[in-house]
């Protein structure tokens, strides 16, 4: 028992059912797929609730107990683990509610709990007041679901078609219900229910909150028992009732009553058709094929019991409560005995068929006719449905058609009614008491219920039958079908009816007959016929005797009479200045003869109306004018009435345009006046008939010129009289009838919104203008709707009464209740926003033309105007009325449409945002209703648009700085810091629903379901505005924050979004790619904000929906059952085991279409393509979404403006082609309009297709997909792309977004490799190179390059990206640094030939093959771009020669490059780089493109460089002429006079920084030129040399340079290393200069070279390149020496001398320091370095490589057990490579062993590159020492100071042969004049290099040969000098 008292928190009178209509609607209204079995589920459950309709669960004493205890012990609630204690408050409402509706205490409690749960719903309500809502929606819904379910059932009446087995469920279980009782406890419920008894229990125990409380509950159940009577009626259409049944119908009927009008309300109503229906059988006629089967079920034929007791209970003469309502179905019992009798079944019936007779004269003696007009037509429901018409029709004429004998009766007696009154009149005496008005009932009934088509039925048509051939243009008739067959037999007897009524009338009938000939000509064709049959009545008898026209119901007759009375009256015209107003001689009309002129003036209007031949036939007839007529007795004294229907007699004709003119003038001519009678009467008949006359004479048009002649020229008397005579008297009048008051104001706002509406600002408003009037000169009027626009844009008395109107408007609506009069209101508040609104729209273009005509106008901007301060509330609550329309959304629609409107212009002013938030805060605004769904059909359109407007409205204002309405609205704090917001759900916490949550919750529904969020396929563009907003909202820094957590924790938002993309809509693809644009956008930025956060789980689940190509399991919800079967059965068929599924990214990817279908070009006949184009993009603008479209309603406007200034008759003519011509204009640029917006819906879903693709590959951390995974992953993708981009109909737009998103993925494909790589995976699997396959890799690359080839020679921007792409793959195939162990020279040469070929090599080779294969046409556009074009293009093409030049070892690249131009014109420009580059230099340089473009140059040229065929082509192109020829070189900033200029972001390098990216990429181009051609090529050297000597100063200052920075030293490095490689023979003179100064520079570095080591500051990487730059000069200028030496002789004795024979090392560092200074520049005689400093050279070079070898060995064997190294060491190892404090921390450990890896193999590579450098250094210096030693001790044969200027004897021996070089030798003295050597220097020598050279120096040596070169070479040269200088050092004294 326990489980079943447990508590449904959804409340079971309420949750279930809910859930139960709406399975009802899905299925039998909104026909959802997949619903049938839905609802049969739901049936099932729900039988018992049908059965027992409305019964509540019953109190009971359990209940009552576990109730009562549930504050102390708890209670069980359904879908919650344990019991809750619920406060003792609760439980005692719970009690009341228990109590109050008789329901079981449990189910009181539920209904209580829902409520709570409801509460942010219902705003301001408590949570009982909610219950009791709750309870009647509860029973709302069954009764709604009975009703649709009988509604679903196949019949005689009507059918939903609906599926067979939708049908057969819903016949089953209503024929079920239906055998239970159900009719008998439908009438039972309509009879107990009734909203004032509820009310009254209600209101007793306080059940009863607001007015909008009330209202909604008592609307609930009225609702219930309307739905209850609608159930029985829609059964009774469809199939008969039993016996019983019918007879408990008939039962209930006799006691119902009218309401205070006399009419029967709604329900009963429905009770009446219901019983009105079981008494049809009009279906027999209709001859459908189902008809047999009908007659079977139809107990009047089959059952004689029914016919004899519904027979007798209708015979009964017991009357009664509605007499008329007993004659009514008196009158349908009768009809239905006559039909009985006809058919051959009836045979049986006849002693009740022949009752007919009898029963319809007791129906006519009831008054039947009378009552059916005022009880049933009366009723306000009548109308709106369809089957009540249609019934009544078929009662109406059927009684016409099967009683011809009744109907004449009844004209007899009316005949003889006639003559008796006749004779009463004359007598003067009583009229007689047995009068009966049974014709004239009739009718005016006739009249009365045709007059009114809702539903455009024109079942008037019956009564007219078309007598001449209907070959008649306008007349599509119902019989058109059979023109000239003979009409149906029903219809003759009728339109006899109607002619023989009208013959010899008597005049009682006259009134009556003509109202029912006004009914009868509603519609186009009936009037046409009317118009026919008063135009025949009038000829046929023109003849007649003394010429007097004869039928009166003639067009002859009524024209006629009325220029009579216009004769009399005019004749009795009394002089205008006495005052008749008071007293009118009314002698002309009776009151009798008002009445038929009335009917007449409204048959008349009716007519013309609807027929246009009708109007003209009449207006443009000779002798009636009928205009004229009517403006004449206007002017007469006849009553305000009369002249109210002249005027809209005269509104109806002027719906002609060509009547309409002529009307304008003699309305003007006339002078209508509009008198203080009306007033008087407090009645305005005349006043709104004026102003509708006005409303339809301005729709047309206003003709310029109205009174021109009498007056000035204009609308604008009519204008100021409609303002100040009627609009702003209107609120102060006195009015008979309440309800007239808002008639006037909605009449004559009407015609503001008209004028304003067709308002257009000109220039020329703004220029007074004059026009002569009789001589005078007077200021012109201005348009109406300028005017209008004036006073609107002023603190005007119209202003203010427009705002008070909507104040009293919004004031009257807040009530809820019905008063006199609320339609014309609504209709006027409509006006009055619409006039608000037209003024915010045009008050722009307004405002700038009177400020540029310099009018001396006053306005002010509405929306301020709008601030001001409302006169009845004293308080600025304008806009707040206005926006209090959207509460009445629900029954206003159209006002809350304006109102959005009205709001969403206002809220583009950011300065009233603010004040706004106040004032909604104070008043507590709130928008949320607006987002309920609507499902009426022109409801719901108008709320759409509604909602559209308020969503644009939180887009604008979320762009505005806070506080703004959006944030307000959606509710974040505004009076604290917007990110401190905790969003909840509606309830919790006190948080009230805001617009968020009805966001949200009109997005979430359907999500669960399979087909997706609902809302985006019923209204893609609401969907689509309404992801816009969440985006916004989770991009903005400050909503984001909140926003994110609460889409994420409480809605699971994203997830459950976009499992369901893509969104297809076949109908609308713009708005389904706009919807996945926001969703994907949002989605970049959840995982980029959860993967910083550290929400693994999150991002997981995300990346893994959006990228698995495994099959999930979704839609656990019972719908999963289907898909596990079709899984089966595929699985079966392709014997895989599981699946493979598309990827999500790629599946929208597919979505996006590339494709774009482009317009056609126009084809013109009459107009010039040229100047419609021309008028096309003049009418472009940019609309809100950014995108440029034209403005076709001006376009439109323009075009026709055109047509129509076209004279003469010809351009009449060919007016319909032209205007046909227009229109295909129009629909193209529609057309175009289409194309922009959905390519730009294109490139927007790309866009965020591409940045969801690269927020998921950068910003989720790297192992959430692992590297295989994402290799195959970026496959997929890039080959998708690459696939939908080479279709040839790819839209060239989409092209840059796809070639970014090629570049990225390219670009982490390589990572991602190389990172597989370097964690050693890649290169032992079997697989080949990496996880990804060789042939995808290839595949990859051939897409690639077709992408390139394909874009042709524009696009050029878009292949800089499609280069760098080309770049990072190609980079895959590049071999990693690998470390360098010293030990590979072992092998020997064969080994290295014949080892196999490794993974990058062999990728290296298929690429190129690739490359190759596309032949010259690549090689074409890459070089074409390299040469000229966008700078970046310039660099990657140039970047992408490079690259594959270096793996071309064909050289076909280069080939190509030499032979077709490209190179020389790379080299040509180096000249015009000059320029811009000398511009760099400046202090601050303009822009720094140049610099970049020389440098990529410059490495394109030194890879070319690098082959001896290519160093030669270039030296061939005049490479280093060209440079010699730059002057930039020259212009070496001061390096100290721009510390102070520094870019203090350290972007932008400093002056002497740009000066070295020029000059280092120059040096070592050479440096790689003499390189390439050193082996045969002296022509290279020459040149370069040649370079040296045209910028030898600079060079000069350059190896001067005091600075010792990285920079300096890599300069000089690169100096020294090219003036060495110069030193040819012949040349060695030449250089001398510099030789000196880097001898003395090499001193100085190895002097400071210790303390930069040691110098803190500098990072460790920038240390280790400094070392290997000094070690790089030592080296360059111990080559020199050794070339030198070398190239002088091949024997020491001829050899030249360099150093000077002291063998003392330099002194301690400071005096080496002042010794060096001094000595530096005095060239020609400086002093010559000493061969000391040679040997202090190899000493330290020898002390240096010991130490390098140390830390070599270190490394390595760090590197070999990197597992094992502490985690402290390793992150000393990542300091170097990672940037900022604390980065090391946030790397993974993975990352850490990988980033250690290569921070060790730097290490040794450094290393190694410094031994081999030393180790050059150790063997240059023993050379140059031992060929020193060698001539200083062997050959020198020493001088006496006397001799000192002559040249040494023996060195210049070898060198003096050459002429050219004795002119240097004598100017300079330049040789090194070592002339002066003394025996004591020799001498001193040798002790001092002894000393230097001992046994510690000399193991050292032999030891560096050990460990180092003799790995490298077999050659032993080190030991071989060593042991020559010993020997050299031990010789004897000679």
């Amino acid at each position: 028992m326990a489980a079943q008292m447990a508590v449904n928190s959804g409340a079971s009178l309420w949750g279930p059912l809910k859930e139960l209509w709406e399975t009802v609607d899905g299925a039998v209204l909104r026909r959802q797929p997949e619903s049938v079995h839905l609802l049969d589920l739901q049936l099932k459950k729900h039988k018992p609730h049908f059965l027992s309709l409305f019964k509540n669960p019953p109190k009971s004493a359990e209940q009552r107990e576990k109730v009562r205890k549930a504050s102390t012990e708890g209670i069980a609630i359904q879908g919650q683990q344990g019991s809750r204690l619920l406060p003792e408050q609760l439980l005692t409402e719970a009690f009341i509610l228990s109590d109050l509706f008789d329901i079981g205490e449990l189910a009181a409690l539920e209904l209580l709990l829902a409520g709570e749960q409801q509460q942010p719903y219902f705003p301001g309500l408590t949570r009982g007041l909610v219950a009791v809502l709750l309870y009647w929606d509860g029973k709302l819904c069954m009764a709604n679901s009975l009703r649709t379910l009988i509604q679903s059932r196949q019949g005689k009446t009507f059918t939903l078609d609906l599926s067979g087995e939708l049908v057969a469920l819903t016949t089953r279980f209503t024929d079920e219900l239906m055998s239970q009782g159900l009719t008998k406890r439908i009438l039972t419920l309509v009879s107990e229910i009734s909203v004032t008894r509820e009310f009254e229990r209600l209101q007793k125990e306080r059940g009863l909150g607001n007015e909008k409380h009330r209202k909604e509950v008592a609307d609930l159940i009225k609702e219930c028992r309307q739905a209850l009577a609608d159930s029985l009626f829609s059964w009774t259409c469809q199939s008969p009732l039993s016996k019983d049944d019918t007879l408990a119908l008939i039962g209930h009927l006799e006691t119902v009553t009218a309401q205070a009008d006399g009419s029967l309300d709604s329900v009963s109503l429905a009770l009446v058709m219901a019983l009105l229906y079981c008494l049809d059988v009009s279906f027999i006629e209709q001859g459908t094929e189902d008809r047999d089967d009908l007659l079977q079920a139809l107990p009047l034929l089959t059952e004689r019991q029914y016919v004899s007791a519904v027979h007798s209970r209708l015979m009964d003469s017991q009357p009664w409560k509605l007499p008329g309502l007993q004659a009514v179905c008196r009158l349908a019992w009768a009809l239905l005995l006559r039909v009985l009798s006809q058919l051959p079944q009836g045979s049986a019936l006849v002693e009740f068929t022949e009752a007919d007779e009898a029963l319809a004269d007791q129906a006519l003696l009831g008054d039947v006719f009378l009552f059916m007009k005022e009880g049933i037509l009366g009723c306000e429901s009548f109308s709106q449905e369809e089957f009540y018409i249609r019934r009544v029709h078929s009662l109406i004429t059927d009684f016409l058609a099967l009683m011809p004998m009744k109907v004449k009766q009844l004209r007899n007696r009316a005949d003889e009614d006639a003559r008796l009154v006749h004779m009463s009149l004359q007598m003067d005496s009583e009229l007689p008491s047995s009068l009966r008005k049974d014709l004239d009932h009739l009718m005016i009934l006739i009249g009365e219920f045709y007059s009114k088509d809702p539903f455009g039925l024109e079942l008037g048509l019956e009564f007219w039958c078309p007598t001449e051939s209907l070959q008649h243009s306008s007349l599509q008739g119902s019989y058109l079908g059979m023109a000239l067959q003979r009409p149906p037999h029903k219809q003759v007897v009728l339109s006899k009816f109607v002619r023989q009524m009208g013959d010899l009338l008597p005049s009682t009938l006259y009134i009556s007959y003509l109202r029912m000939l006004k009914g009868l000509a509603n519609g186009p064709q009936c009037a046409h016929y009317c118009f026919s049959l008063l135009k025949t009545n009038g000829a046929a008898h023109s003849d007649n005797i003394q010429g007097v026209s004869g039928s009166p119901v003639s067009w002859e007759h009524f024209f006629h009479s009325l220029m009579l009375y216009h004769e009399n009256l005019r004749r009795d015209l009394p002089n205008p200045d006495s005052a008749h107003y008071r007293h009118p001689p009314l002698r002309g009309i009776t009151q009798r003869e008002m009445e038929g002129l009335t009917s007449f003036l409204q048959l008349l209007t009716t007519i013309i109306t609807w027929s246009e031949n009708a109007r003209l036939a009449l207006c443009e007839h000779p002798q009636w004018t009928p205009a004229v007529v009517m403006l004449g007795l206007l002017q007469c004294s006849v009553p305000p009435v009369l002249k109210a229907e002249l005027l809209h007699c005269l509104a109806a004709f002027g719906k002609s345009p060509e009547i309409a003119a002529s009307l304008w003038q003699s309305l003007e001519y006339t002078q209508v006046e509009l008198n203080e009678i009306e007033s008087s009467c407090e009645e305005y008949p005349l006043t709104r008939s004026f102003c509708h006359l006005i409303s339809t004479l301005v729709e047309g048009s206003l003709p310029v010129n109205l009174g021109a002649g009498l007056r000035v020229p204009g609308f604008q008397p009519y204008l100021n009289f409609l303002r100040d005579s009627v609009f702003l008297p209107f609120p102060t009048r006195a009015y008979r009838r309440p309800a007239e008051k808002w008639e006037v104001a909605d009449s004559v706002l009407e015609v503001f919104h008209k004028l304003l509406r067709d308002y257009e600002p000109q220039p020329s408003d703004f220029v007074q203008e004059i026009v002569e009037l009789q001589g005078e000169q007077v200021p012109a009027h201005k348009p109406p709707g300028h005017s209008i626009m004036f006073h609107l844009l002023n603190d005007s008395p119209m202003l203010a009464l427009c705002l008070s109107l909507l104040e009293e408007g919004v004031r009257q609506l807040d009530t809820y209740a019905p008063f006199p009069g609320k339609k014309h209101l609504q209709s006027a508040v409509l006006h009055c926003l619409c006039l608000l609104d037209l003024a915010l729209q045009k008050e722009a273009v307004f405002m700038d033309l009177l400020r540029e005509s310099q009018a001396s106008l006053l306005v002010s901007p509405l929306e301020q105007l709008l601030q001001g301060v409302s006169p009845q509330t004293r308080r600025a609550d304008h806009i707040v009325n206005i926006a209090r329309y959207l509460y009445h959304s629900s029954s206003n629609p159209e006002a809350a449409f304006q109102s959005a409107k009205i709001l969403r212009r206002i809220a583009n002013y950011p300065n009233i945002q603010i004040r706004l938030v106040g004032d909604f805060t104070h008043d507590q605004v709130r928008l949320e209703t607006c987002f309920v769904e609507y499902s009426q059909k022109k409801v719901a359109r108008i709320r759409h648009e509604t909602q559209i407007h308020i969503l644009n409205l939180l887009i604008t204002s979320l762009e505005l700085k806070a506080p703004n309405l959006a944030l307000y609205l959606l509710g974040y704090e505004v009076k604290k810091p917007v990110s401190s917001t905790n969003l909840q759900d509606p309830g919790v916490l006190g948080c009230p629903r805001s617009c968020l949550h009805a966001i949200l919750s009109r997005l979430q529904r359907g999500t669960e379901k399979r087909s997706g969020p609902a809302l985006t396929q019923q209204a893609p563009h609401l969907a689509e505005l309404c992801y816009q907003v969440i985006y916004q909202l989770c991009a903005c820094p400050d909503t984001s924050g909140p926003t994110m957590r609460y889409l994420r924790t409480s809605q699971d938002f994203l997830f459950s979004h976009l499992q369901h993309l893509p969104f297809i809509l076949p109908s609308n693809q713009i708005a389904a790619l706009s919807q996945m644009s926001w969703l994907m956008k949002t989605a970049a930025i959840e995982l980029r904000v959860t993967s910083l956060n550290r929400q693994r789980s999150h991002t997981q689940r995300l990346v893994s929906l959006l990228l698995d190509d495994q099959p999930h399991a979704q839609h656990a919800d019972g719908e999963s059952g289907m898909e596990d079967e079709t899984r089966s059965v595929s699985g079966f068929l392709h014997f895989d085991t599981v699946s493979k599924v598309r990827r999500k990214l790629l599946s929208v990817l597919d979505a996006i279409e590339f494709s774009q279908d482009m317009p056609e070009l126009l084809q013109l006949d009459f107009f010039e393509r040229t100047q419609i184009e021309q008028v096309i993009s003049n009418c472009e603008h940019v609309n809100e979404q950014g995108h440029t479209v034209c403005n076709v309603k001006l376009l439109h406007r323009v075009l026709v403006a055109e047509v129509n200034a076209l004279q003469g008759m010809a351009a009449i003519g060919q007016r319909p082609l032209l205007m046909e011509e227009v229109n295909s204009i129009l629909q193209q640029v529609v057309e175009r309009n289409r194309v922009r917006r959905s390519l730009s819906a294109k490139r927007h879903a790309l866009q965020s297709w591409r940045s969801l693709v690269e927020t998921l590959l950068t910003a989720c951390p790297a192992d959430l997909i692992p590297a295989d995974e994402r290799q195959l992953i970026i496959r997929d993708l890039l080959l998708d792309l690459h696939d939908k981009v080479s279709d040839h109909d790819a839209a060239g737009e989409l092209m840059p977004i796809v070639a970014g998103a090629v570049f990225t993925l390219t670009a982490h494909l390589s990572q991602s490799v190389l990172s597989e790589q370097q964690q050693g995976v890649g290169l032992e699997a079997s697989s080949g190179f990496a996880s990804i396959a060789n042939s995808a890799l290839h595949l990859i690359l051939r897409k690639l390059l077709d992408f390139i080839l394909s874009t042709g020679g524009g696009y050029q921007r878009l292949r800089a990206h499609l280069y760098g792409s080309l770049l990072y793959y190609l980079q895959i195939a590049q071999k990693p640094e690998e470390p360098d162990t010293l030990q590979t020279a072992g092998k020997a040469m064969w080994e290295r030939l014949t080892a196999p070929e490794d993974g990058f090599s062999k990728l290296q080779r298929e690429n190129l093959a690739i490359i190759e294969s596309y032949g010259k046409a690549l090689m074409e556009v890459v070089c074409r771009d390299a040469c000229d074009g966008h700078e970046i293009s310039r660099m990657l093409a140039m970047a992408v020669l490079d690259r594959i030049l270096s793996i071309d070892r064909q050289n076909q690249w280069l080939l190509y490059i030499c032979n077709s131009g490209y190179l020389r014109s790379l080299v040509e420009s180096l000249r015009q780089d000059d320029v811009a580059l000398q511009s760099l230099l400046t202090p601050q340089p303009p822009l720094l493109k140049p610099l970049y473009i020389f440098e990529s140059k410059m490495a394109l040229l030194t890879r070319v460089a690098k082959t001896g065929q290519g160093a030669v082509e270039l030296l061939r192109c005049g490479l280093v002429a060209q440079l010699m020829e730059c002057q930039v070189f020259d212009m070496v900033p001061d390096s100290d006079a721009h510390r102070v200029m520094r870019d203090p972001s350290g972007f932008i390098p400093s002056p002497m920084d740009r000066y070295r990216q020029i000059l280092l990429p120059t040096l070592r181009l050479f440096q790689v030129i003499l390189t390439s051609t050193s082996i045969n090529h002296q022509q290279g050297a020459a040149q370069v040399l040649q370079w040296l000597i045209v910028h030898a100063d600079t060079i000069q200052s350059l190896l001067r340079c005091q600075e010792l920075s990285m920079g300096a030293l890599q300069e000089l490095s690169l100096l020294t290393g090219i003036i060495s490689k110069t030193a040819l023979p012949g040349t060695k003179m030449s250089s001398h200069p510099e030789l000196k100064i880097c001898i003395s520079g090499s001193e100085r570095d190895r002097l400071l070279k210790q303390a930069e080591i040691s110098a803190p500051g500098e990072s460790a990487e920038r240390r280790e390149e400094m070392e290997v730059a000094m070690q790089q000069v030592c080296a360059n200028i111990m080559e020199y020496c050794q070339a030198l030496l070398l190239q002088s002789s091949a024997q020491a004795q001829f050899s030249i001398c360099l150093f000077s024979p002291s063998g003392s090392e330099p002194a301690g560092r400071d005096g080496a320091r002042t010794d060096l200074s001094s000595t530096v520049p005095s060239m020609a005689y400086s002093r010559v370095p000493s061969l000391g400093l040679v040997l202090y050279l190899l000493k330290n070079s020898a002390a240096d490589f010991f130490r390098f070898h140390q830390s070599h060995r270190q490394s390595l064997g760090k590197l070999q057990s990197l597992d094992q190294l502490p985690p402290e060491e390793l992150k000393e190892l990542c300091q170097g490579l990672v940037s900022g404090p604390g980065a090391v921390e946030k790397i993974s450990s993975v990352q850490r062993s990988l980033l250690a890896k290569r921070r060790l193999v730097q290490l040794i590579n450094n290393r190694a590159k410094l031994l081999a450098l030393c180790s050059y250094v150790i063997e240059t210096c023993l050379f140059v020492l031992w060929r020193h030693l060698e001539y200083y001790l062997l050959h020198c044969i020493p001088t006496d100071p006397k001799d000192s200027l002559l040249p040494g004897s023996t060195l210049y021996r070898s060198r003096l042969a050459d002429d050219s070089f004795s002119g240097l030798q004598a100017s300079g003295g330049r040789g090194l004049s070592l002339s002066r050597v003394s025996q004591q220097d020799l001498d001193l020598l040798k002790s001092d290099m002894a000393a230097g050279f001992g046994e510690a120096l000399q193991r050292k040596l032999l030891e560096v040969e050990g460990l180092y070169s003799q790995v490298r070479s077999r050659y032993t040269f080190i030991q071989a000098l060593v042991r020559r200088i010993r020997g050299l050092l031990r010789q004897p004294k000679s």
